[in-house]
Parts: C-alpha cells; sequence; structure tokens
C-alpha cells in the first residue's frame, strides 16, 4: 500500500512509523496524575511540593529540550536523534515500576522530560519532511488526532492499572516502545533534500540558521488557545463541585469527552477546511467562545457538555491548521525547528497557567471561565475582521 505525500508516495509502515510518534507526545506525566492521593500515603514524610513535582517536573524538562531538539535537527541525523530521545523514553518506562524512594522517581521523571522533549518536535517535523500541500495538511491533522485519542485512552489506562497496583500505572510509557520499533524504518536523510541541499543544511552550527524566521505571531497564538482551553481540564472539577452538578466521576467524564471533541476534527481537517473556507479561523475561536459561554451561564449538566463538545471543536480545528502554517512558512530544512518553538508554547501555557490565575484572582472555579470568555471573544472578533485571509490548508492558503 502507497500513501501519497505531495512529493511522490511512501510505503505504510513508514507511516505508522510517522504516526507512532504522536502517540508518546501526550504520554508525560499521565501515570502520576490517577496516584497522586496514593503517594501521599506511600511517601507519608515528602512535602506536598514534592509529590506534585512527580507530575509537573517532566513537562518543565520538556520544554527546554524540545527548544534543544529542534535546533539541533538543523545540524544532526533526524532518526539517531529521534531514536536516542525514544530510547531514554522507553527506558524510563521500564525502571520506574521498579522505582521505590521519591528521590529515584524524581530522578526517572527528569530523564523521561528529557527524552519526551527530543522525541516532540518530530510528530510534526516528520510530517513537515514527507509531505507538502493538502496532503500534509491532512495528515497533520490525522497526527493530531491521534495524539488527542492516545492522551484519552492512556488516561484510562493509567487509571485502570493503578487500581490494580501503584507500580502498574507507569507501564502506560511502554508505549515507547512501539515508537521506537518502527523509528527504525525511518530514512537516514529527509526525503525533500538534494545532495546540494543536503550540503548546505549539515553546515548549519548551533548559532547560525541563516534566514531562519521564528514564528512569533504562531508561537503567541498557539500559547492563547491553549491557555484559554486549559480552562477545562484544570477548573472543570471544582467548577461542578462549587455548582453541586454531578460528581467527581461526572467531571472526568466530561473532561474526557472534551479531549475525545478536540480529536475529531483532525482526522478530517481538510474537509473541514473546506467547509468553512476563509472563516474556518473565526468559526474555530466562535466554537471556543460559545463553549465557555455556558459555563458562565452556570448552565446544567447538558449545556455543559455542549460546551466541552464546542470548546474542543474548535481548538481541534485550530490545531493542525496552526502547526500546517508553521511548516508552510519555514524552509524544508527549518521546519522541524519552526514547529518545535510552536509546539513548545502548548508546555509552556500548561505550566504558567496556574500561576497566571493565581495572580489575577483566588477564584479558582467560576472567574477562570469568565477570563477565558474574555480573551476567546477578543480574537474571535480579531478573525471575523480577517475572515477573508485565505485558509492554510486550502489551495490559495
Amino acid at each position: 500500500m502507497k500513501i501519497k505525500t505531495g512529493r511522490g508516495t511512501i510505503g505504510l509502515t513508514l507511516l505508522l512509523a510517522i504516526y507512532s510518534i504522536s502517540m508518546v507526545t501526550s504520554l508525560p506525566g499521565l501515570a502520576i496524575s490517577p496516584i497522586l492521593g496514593k503517594m501521599e500515603t506511600v511517601f507519608k514524610h515528602a512535602s506536598k511540593l514534592d509529590l506534585q513535582m512527580l507530575e509537573s517536573l517532566p513537562s518543565l524538562i520538556i520544554v527546554p529540550f524540545i527548544l534543544i531538539a529542534g535546533r539541533l535537527s538543523l545540524i544532526v541525523n533526524k532518526k539517531k536523534l529521534l531514536i536516542a530521545g525514544l530510547a531514554i523514553f522507553f527506558a524510563c518506562s521500564i525502571i520506574y515500576p521498579f522505582a521505590k524512594t521519591l528521590t529515584l522517581l524524581l530522578i526517572i521523571s527528569a530523564l523521561l522530560g528529557i527524552g519526551a522533549g527530543m522525541v516532540v518536535p518530530f510528530s510534526t517535523g516528520l510530517i513537515a519532511d514527507y509531505f507538502t500541500g493538502s496532503h500534509r495538511t491532512r495528515q497533520l491533522g490525522i497526527a493530531s488526532a491521534i495524539n488527542n485519542l492516545t492522551l484519552v485512552l492512556a488516561t484510562l489506562l493509567s487509571g485502570f492499572l493503578a487500581g490494580i497496583d501503584w507500580h502498574y500505572s507507569f507501564l502506560v510509557y511502554c508505549f515507547a516502545g512501539i515508537s521506537l520499533f518502527f523509528a527504525f524504518y525511518l530514512d537516514d536523510k529527509p526525503p525533500y533534500l538534494t545532495d546540494s541541499q543536503s550540503k548546505t543544511a549539515q553546515s548549519h552550527t548551533a548559532g547560525s540558521s541563516a534566514g531562519f524566521k521564528w514564528p512569533f505571531n504562531l508561537m503567541f497564538f498557539y500559547y492563547f488557545i491553549t491557555f484559554v482551553v486549559l480552562t477545562i481540564p484544570f477548573n472543570l472539577s471544582l467548577y461542578m463541585q462549587n455548582l453541586h452538578i454531578g460528581n467527581p466521576g461526572t467531571s472526568g467524564t466530561l473532561i474526557s469527552v472534551f479531549f475525545l471533541a478536540i480529536t475529531l476534527p483532525g482526522f478530517d481537517i481538510t474537509r473541514v477546511i473546506s467547509w468553512f473556507k476563509g472563516y474556518t479561523n473565526f468559526i474555530s475561536l466562535a466554537a471556543i467562545a460559545a463553549g465557555l459561554i455556558l459555563f458562565v451561564f452556570k448552565s446544567n449538566i447538558f449545556l455543559l457538555i455542549i460546551g466541552v463538545v464546542l470548546t474542543g471543536l474548535g481548538y481541534g480545528t485550530m490545531q493542525p491548521i496552526i502547526y500546517d502554517k508553521t511548516a508552510r512558512q519555514a524552509a524544508n530544512k527549518d521546519a522541524t525547528y519552526a514547529l518545535s518553538l510552536v509546539m513548545v508554547m502548548n508546555y509552556i501555557a500548561i505550566i504558567t497557567y496556574p500561576f497566571i490565575l493565581s495572580w489575577i484572582t483566588t477564584d479558582t472555579a467560576y472567574f477562570p471561565f469568565v477570563f477565558s470568555l474574555i480573551l476567546a471573544s477578543v480574537f474571535t472578533v480579531y478573525a471575523y475582521f480577517r475572515k477573508n485571509t485565505p485558509v492554510v490548508g486550502m489551495p490559495n492558503g
């Protein structure tokens, strides 16, 4: 079976290798979430900060290593760099269940962050290498969907395994072994490079990517929409508790629905763009704002379901479009680096969100939805006045 790339065709095994990378990027921190309560019992003398670091440390470490890996992709063989990152990640997944001390768990978590950071840029960078035009748009959508679907499934699996034994929760990281296996089927040299281009790419140094332009606008925009939608997974449980809507299990279900809604547009993003054309950005942001309005009005459970679905669909549409625009604006050899700069904003948003909200207000249940609605509304209005701008992914985009 051959898959069209816009530059020719590739085999199914190679495509699966590219897809498998997207499975890994959403995993760091997942195994800790369902066992944090158990950790307080296991490590009775540990501080709350120590226990919180188990969950947040991988994300903190990921940020600089995404940037390092993206930069190294200009001068180092991408396949070798990716395999090294996956090998570190997979090794951590094997060691984790045998860790008996909090110190060792923290060390492994730091190493996991290093491995994940080395892998994240290639989840989209490889697609930019192998695909072009509408083929790239479609594949970036599918990769985004796989990433979010893995997040949902791995979260459920992690919780199930934690119910058997808290050590087993870490086994969800073993998904990296699948990615590591397939990584050996990747080409040693990006398919777009001619011999002369290859020499040029390898002549780059860490301080000189001549002509490279940082995608500041896309970096800011990705940070903004991620920050806005994080309000749901970060604050939904407390919001529902304060309004006496449902129970903790209900909020967990709604968060799963939210991530599933993010997943859906990616499976056929080119069709979504063909439906909405120049209105795609506006409609996506309007969906996010409309979803948040339902929370501001303190709605019932049925309207909250609609709210999380609308917000998820809007974000799930914009995510692959931002990746696509980043890849299109960069030169072929710089695409992975440019994408790493944009993708790191997702992790920076996750890290900074609680600090910014705590600085603005002490209300962590209701106000975050009001604040995010205001931000989403401002950008929705801006997108309306730019609705005739060609959307990336369309033939004239």
